[in-house]
């Protein structure tokens, strides 16, 4: 890795501790231990085995988000999954590279065209979240917990601009799936403006990531299948939620899970190694000031939590990168040049 890599990472890394710090300012060390030794095992057990169903679900939509270019069997999908999220946990946003990569190296399928399904996947979860989220604030009953109040229409208020992006991006998406075609003879006239040394390697790079999203045109029953697989993925993250809430006393519905969610994606958006500190910060936020939730075990349970849907993902990973003949170095040094190749690209 070069040093400004280096550098990248080491401030991200800076920036989690700060972040895990104000999260634990104030902790009762024995109540915290006290929590953990009263929480339900087999909760947290459940968490786990929860955390696999759900990677388990992202491979197998990836495998339909990847079906007009190649049939890729599921252990395939599987293994090069966790070894994506594991990766990006230790180097943010290397399992955007690193999977197309992987999937490209074993299979027919050209690397740009599978970064444009990974591009598809992320395009899927913000719209699936942001429509739980949604339905949270605006359709479901609000259960008593819930704090009322100046928060209360703040996120009503972020609740409805969430909506109106996830629509805005979900006609983009259903306008490209029936004027493809026109959309691209659009990019290429526009490129026919540069030079053509600049123009070809960008429309080769442009028909490649094209060929990725082919997967919109396919037929109305496979787009409900990939819908239902999103709504099963995002299902299962907040039966993770629910089930650590309960694991530490914390009863609350089913569906608050739904508004932590929303919460939790602004944590993990801060690039720290591992989400470290945005995504604890975010959730203790998201217990205390939506749900009156004390402290403590607001702290004890955003610790669990964090661990128990990473923790199995970082161990398979491991396992599986050895198998694939990488280290972590070469992940970081994959994602670096791709990076870079792409920069360059777009000078």
């Amino acid at each position: 890795m070069s040093s400004g890599g280096r550098a990248r990472l080491a401030l991200g890394g800076l920036a989690g501790v700060a972040l895990l710090a104000f999260f634990l300012r104030g902790v009762e060390w024995s109540a915290l231990g006290a929590a953990f030794r009263d929480a339900s095992k087999l909760e947290l057990g459940l968490v786990v085995l929860v955390t696999l169903f759900t990677y388990a679900v992202r491979a197998w939509r990836w495998g339909y988000l990847l079906r007009p270019l190649a049939r890729v069997p599921f252990k395939d999908l599987f293994s090069v999954t966790v070894i994506g999220f594991m990766s990006g946990l230790l180097v943010p946003r290397a399992g955007e590279i690193l999977r197309p990569y992987l999937i490209g190296r074993r299979h027919a399928v050209k690397t740009s065209a599978a970064f444009a399904s990974i591009i598809l996947e992320r395009l899927l979860d913000l719209i699936t979240m942001l429509a739980l989220f949604f339905s949270y604030l605006y359709i479901l009953p609000l259960p008593e917990q819930q704090t009322r109040g100046p928060l209360l229409g703040f996120l009503k208020a972020g609740g409805a601009l969430a909506g109106a992006a996830a629509l805005g991006v979900t006609l983009v998406l259903a306008a490209f799936h029936s004027r493809a075609d026109q959309a691209m003879a659009l990019v290429e006239r526009v490129l026919r403006l540069l030079p053509e040394r600049f123009a070809r390697p960008i429309a080769d790079a442009i028909r490649a990531f094209a060929q990725g999203l082919a997967v919109l045109q396919a037929p109305l029953p496979h787009l409900l299948a990939i819908a239902a697989q999103s709504l099963l993925t995002w299902l299962s993250i907040a039966a993770g939620v629910y089930w650590t809430n309960r694991a530490f006393g914390l009863d609350l519905p089913f569906h608050t899970a739904f508004l932590i969610l929303g919460f939790l994606t602004v944590g993990v958006a801060v690039p720290t190694p591992g989400n470290v500190g945005g995504f604890h910060e975010l959730y203790r936020i998201a217990m205390t000031q939506a749900f009156g939730v004390a402290a403590g075990p607001a702290v004890a349970a955003g610790l669990a939590l964090h661990a128990l849907s990473n923790l199995p993902v970082l161990v398979l990973g491991l396992l599986f990168l050895g198998r694939e003949g990488l280290s972590l170095g070469k992940v970081a040094t994959i994602t670096e040049a791709a990076a870079k190749d792409s920069q360059e690209k777009t000078e």
